[in-house]
């Protein structure tokens, strides 16, 4: 039913209503007109429409249901529908704004709608001649429409499909209810996560779009690339055949090669095992192989010896550290103990000892005590402890002390380098020590006075000293 029926049902009614010629309501000439639209100035607005209904002049234009103008006049162009509006003076719209045809209710009037723009307004404003085109008007949906669908659905249109499908559909899930309750639960858990990750899949299609976007650009780059690799393509079909041999020599090859190292394994294996003694010893060089080599290049010379020469001589700067009682320990020392003859074997006769030579033999100090058996006197080699001291019955004088190779030198002791005691000592020459074991200063003998050694040169000095 339109607002043109209605009216004439009104209409219609009112006259049934009148008793005749009674004279108690004047007649009714004409209804007023719909709308409403305020009084004054205003400017006017077209609005294209696809289709306008029943749309009548002077029905009214409104924006958020608030009644601000009037339709003046609705003519065709072509196919389109062109309404005028007139709108008050003091209504402003965005130049983007867009239009619709409404129904105030079921059985309303139609009117026009001013509708917000889908996007952000402009800032310029629509002024009067302005044209609102089809592209942001539309129209209701009409009560006659949703009853012909529904007619439609109704009368044959999809009843029997749907009763068909319930009923597969109840085949489908017949006696599978906990699977399917099952299933919908996964897909709800599905739904969620996808929910979740909205943000995530939405710019994943962000960036997607973007490399889009740019393969899109650079179509003309890879279109270019792709001709490029015609002539490559074509060079490798030429040379398929010589690609093919060359592929199957590496073939054979590989089978020589597993020949030869499974003939040669005991020999790899071997040699493997005889270098590991030189690996050995070169891992425990350490850093001494490195610095030998770089002392060979500038041999005989220490490496920094390029900063000490000068022209044609070399600048040299010694740092000295005497010790008075080391010094003449080397220089100046006791007399050794007389040597003791060996052992007489039985049915052999005494050898006779040859003449002293007075300028080898060595007085023995007055006083020096007799050397001690050295199985009671030294610590035991493979043990040693910090500070040995010997017992008394040694007869060592007192105070002598041997200390563990890597102790503090004491004032005026003695450090054996080699593990052998050399000559001037309370201990017989040559008696075996750990290397690096220190004597203390009472250790040494008391020096003679004079002088028994003899005339030598720095290495003799270097050796430990001038004695024969």
């Amino acid at each position: 039913m339109t607002a043109r029926l209605s009216r004439t049902i009104a209409t219609a009614l009112v006259a049934a209503l009148l008793p005749t010629g009674c004279g108690l309501l004047p007649e009714v000439t004409e209804l007023p007109l719909p709308g409403g639209a305020p009084a004054g100035p205003g400017y006017r607005l077209t609005a294209e429409f696809r289709d306008v209904l029943d749309l009548v002049p002077q029905a009214a234009v409104k924006v958020d249901d608030v009644t601000v103008g009037s339709v003046e006049k609705i003519s065709l162009s072509g196919w389109t529908a062109q309404v005028t509006l007139r709108i008050d003076t003091g209504v402003t719209l965005p130049a983007n704004a867009g239009a619709a045809v409404r129904q105030s209710s079921l059985l309303g009037e139609k009117y026009v709608t001013l509708v917000a723009p889908p996007g952000p307004a402009v800032s310029n404003t629509l002024a009067d001649g302005d044209v609102i085109p089809l592209a942001r008007t539309n129209r209701g949906v009409e009560v006659e429409e949703v009853l012909a669908a529904l007619g439609l659905l109704l009368n044959g249109g999809g009843l029997a499909q749907l009763r068909t499908i319930n009923q597969e559909l109840a085949k489908a899930l017949g006696g599978r209810a906990p699977t399917a309750r099952d299933a919908l639960r996964e897909l709800d858990t599905f739904i969620g996560g996808l929910e979740r990750q909205k943000t995530d899949i939405v710019r994943a299609i962000e960036a997607l779009d973007r490399l889009a976007g740019r393969l899109a650009r650079q179509q003309q780059v890879m279109g270019e690339a792709v001709d490029s690799l015609a002539p490559g393509l074509t060079e490798l079909a030429a040379q398929r055949a010589q690609l093919t041999e060359t592929l199957t020599a590496l073939g054979e090859l590989g089978r020589v090669g597993t020949r030869v190292v499974e003939g040669s394994r005991e020999d790899t294996t071997a040699s493997l095992r005889a270098l590991q003694p030189i690996l050995e010893q070169l891992v425990e060089a350490g850093d001494d192989l490195p610095k030998s080599l770089d002392f060979m290049m500038s041999y005989p010379f220490p490496p920094n010896v390029t900063g000490a020469i000068v022209g044609d001589f070399v600048n040299l700067a010694v740092t000295a550290d005497l010790d008075a009682a080391s010094i003449l320990a080397n220089l100046v020392a006791a007399a050794p103990p007389p040597a003791r003859p060996a052992a007489a074997r039985p049915g052999d006769q005494a050898a006779p000892r040859p003449p002293a030579d007075p300028r080898t033999v060595k007085p023995v100090p007055a006083g020096t005590p007799p050397l001690p058996p050295l199985i009671r006197c030294l610590p035991d080699p493979k043990n040693p402890p910090a500070k040995w001291i010997p017992p008394a019955e040694c007869l060592l004088p007192e105070g002598c002390a041997l200390l563990k190779p890597g102790s503090r030198v004491p004032p005026g002791g003695l450090v054996l380098p080699k593990g052998l005691v050399p000559a001037g000592t309370a201990f017989p020459e040559g008696t075996e020590l750990p290397t690096g074991t220190v004597l203390t200063a009472e250790c040494l003998l008391p020096v003679t006075g004079e002088i028994l050694g003899q005339v030598g040169d720095l290495p003799d000095v270097l050796k430990g000293g001038l004695l024969p």
